[in-house]
């Protein structure tokens, strides 16, 4: 599944390329076929489409290289002519050993409290004859890469600058395995050079492999492309992001509601400044400024809540339709109602099923009175911070009788006056009340109540009423809601209130 470290490489890929006018490729890395899934490449692609990076090059597109896909490009011959040739120059060797004969070496260096990996055994010196010896007998084996021993391998990062190892420390990698197939250690360098790939930009966690790579590209005597390994990312607390921190999942945050825009701002953020105290920026904003100078070598924090926010800034920010044409979208995909199916309900967080139902009877509003529901989007629009916040928080507006939290009607159900307020507003209901009317007509009609009641302020009066409306104290505006739900509506529940009156 695509989760947030891999959408953020993604994401500086596209923009560097962009900022540039380069080309920005795709290419799946599939030699571990253990790992491979069909699905899994279809979802990196679905995902990537909808925040919105695209390709210039790539398997679903074709491009001068291809095929994109490793496999594909494998069973070509494309890797085999380029091990001959790194065996001819020496750079490698075949190793015959035994998984065996490898388990114990693990063992005795462990003991030793020695480096563990593999840094030549009997077969990085092997002779021809014992080489030979050993093909005869039908001896499986693999191609390792001969690091270079004895001296100093140097990287120039684009983010750290100078990075050297004592090659002594680097262990002989698998570029071929016994089943023929490369590993990513042969196969990614092998095409960056055939690609013309100019950067190579990925995670932290690769970097202890860049001298690797680089005494690759040595032997072979090509030009290295440029080394950018991006910083981890970690939660607010320090620590390793992890699903404690939020879904790692990229489909899930859309899921849960998150506009693909902020969310490429927010993960275009973690890790890279624009060189100012700029948050909210636009894709064109995030090309234009995107510079490899910006990058940090520090830990990158991802903080939900920042996303959140950045979220709900777009949301208010969208035209009335675009707002509903980005619901309905949302409400449509497949994954939206799956997400809410498989989610397990978390303490402190909305229950997902609820959130599903919610959504549900939104869809089917939206279906049948298109109208009103825009309408109703509209005065949540302001309070919500994802997509997904709008089935609950419009509920009420969709229902017979929305469901009355026992603490509200408690609190605000038992003053002296609630009876005759309830009453006063049946009676506007048959003649005030009109089904054009606006929120104006219901402001005067309460604050003549209050002003009869000589009440000091308005809050006796909108409290209760806000109660008997939605079954909750908190909302949209009260005169705004009730314009919305018009007369006949207002009528059914305050008739409800007051059968719960004591």
């Amino acid at each position: 599944m695509l989760h947030v470290g891999a959408l953020r490489d993604a994401l500086f890929k596209f923009l560097l390329a962009r900022h540039h006018g380069g080309e920005n490729i795709l290419r799946i890395e599939d030699t571990d076929r253990s790992r491979y899934s069909p699905d899994s490449e279809q979802e990196f692609i679905d995902t990537l489409a909808w925040v919105g990076i695209g390709f210039d090059e790539g398997p679903h597109i074709g491009g001068p290289y291809a095929p994109y896909r490793q496999s594909e490009r494998k069973e070509l011959g494309i890797y085999a002519e380029w091990i001959v040739e790194l065996l001819k120059l020496g750079h490698a060797y075949k190793a015959f050993d035994t998984s065996q004969e490898l388990e114990e070496m693990r063992e005795i260096q462990t003991i030793n409290k020695q480096a563990t990996g593999y840094f030549g055994g009997m077969w990085r010196d092997a002779t021809p004859d014992q080489v030979a010896q050993a093909e005869s007998e039908g001896k499986p084996y693999v191609i390792r890469q001969r690091i270079p021993r004895d001296t100093t391998i140097t990287i120039q990062d684009a983010i750290r600058g100078r990075v050297e190892w004592d090659s002594n420390t680097i262990d002989d990698p698998v570029l071929i395995k016994a089943d023929g197939m490369p590993t990513y250690h042969f196969a990614a360098m092998v095409d960056d050079h055939l690609m013309k790939i100019t950067h190579i930009m990925r995670g932290e966690e690769w970097l202890s492999s860049a001298p690797k790579h680089a005494a690759l590209f040595d032997a072979f005597g090509w030009d290295r492309p440029i080394f950018v390994h991006c910083p981890v990312i970690v939660g607010t607390d320090g620590k390793k992001l992890g699903k404690r921190h939020g879904s790692t999942r990229v489909l899930d945050y859309a899921a849960q509601g998150i506009l693909k825009d902020p969310l490429k701002n927010f993960i275009a953020l973690i890790g890279w400044s624009p060189g100012d105290d700029r948050e909210i920026m636009t894709e064109s904003e995030l090309i234009d400024a995107f510079d490899i100078k910006g990058m940090q070598p520090s830990p990158g924090k991802f903080d939900i809540e920042k996303l959140r926010w950045l979220n709900a800034t777009a949301i208010r920010s969208l035209e009335p339709n675009e707002l509903l044409d980005e619901v309905v979208d949302y409400l449509r995909r497949p994954y939206t109602l799956d997400y809410l199916n498989q989610v397990e309900p978390e303490a402190g967080k909305p229950d997902p099923k609820r959130v599903e139902q919610a959504l549900v009877l939104l869809d089917r509003t939206i279906e049948a009175n298109r109208g009103y529901a825009l309408e109703v989007l509209k005065l949540e629009q302001q309070r919500v911070h994802t997509l997904a916040d709008f089935g609950e928080a419009c509920e009420f507006f969709f229902v017979d009788q929305p469901a009355m939290d026992p603490k509200a009607v408690d609190k605000w159900f038992g003053q002296s006056i609630t009876r005759e307020l309830f009453d006063y507003i049946l009676g506007n209901c048959n003649s005030t009340y009109q089904l054009d009317s606006g929120p104006d007509v219901y402001e005067e009609s309460l604050r003549n109540f209050q002003l009869s009641k000589q009440l000091e302020k308005l809050g006796p009066v909108v409290h209760p009423t806000r109660v008997a409306l939605t079954g909750k104290t908190t909302g949209p505006g009260l005169f705004e809601l009730m314009a919305l739900l018009g007369p006949e509506r207002i009528q059914r529940r305050i008739e409800f209130a007051i059968g719960m009156l004591k």
